[in-house]
């Protein structure tokens, strides 16, 4: 199982990101728990220091931007 983690203080991007990074794991069936990490001491242990970040299993994917759902996907598989 993989964890995802949305880096962001829960600004409209970083919704944004939650919701298109939850489409793309459940579009490639992808078993996975999803967490928003939300203090910003946390998100800049990341080295994030624009969000929304995207961090799978700890390791930091994309940060400060919202990529597409089939980027995303790529990301992931």
């Amino acid at each position: 199982m993989k964890k995802i983690q949305i880096l962001g203080t829960g600004c409209a991007k970083c919704e944004k990101l939650a919701e298109t990074a939850k489409q793309a794991a459940d579009n490639i069936g992808l078993d996975y728990e999803m967490e928003k990490v939300t203090d910003l001491n946390q998100i800049m242990s990341f080295g994030v220091m624009s969000t929304p970040g995207l961090a799978v299993d700890g390791k930091v994917l994309v940060a400060g931007k919202v990529p597409s759902q089939a980027d995303i996907e790529k990301l992931l598989g």
